[in-house]
């Protein structure tokens, strides 16, 4: 399920505060940290972005 229109405009990393660009792999929907030291990936459940720092996996 996409994210409603305009949401990912104004969501940003907890962590560093950088934008979040959107990724599916393997049917699992998350949002990936744009900033360049960061790069934490915080998952999507039923349509809704967990932005919880411990909830988030640091991508290999």
């Amino acid at each position: 399920m996409p994210l409603e229109a305009g949401l990912l405009e104004i969501l940003a990393c907890p962590a560093c505060h950088a934008p979040l660009s959107d990724r599916t792999a393997a049917d699992t929907p998350e949002l990936i940290c744009t900033g360049k030291d960061c790069g934490l990936a915080y998952p999507v459940r039923d349509g809704i972005p967990v932005l919880l720092v411990d909830e988030a996996r640091h991508p290999a």
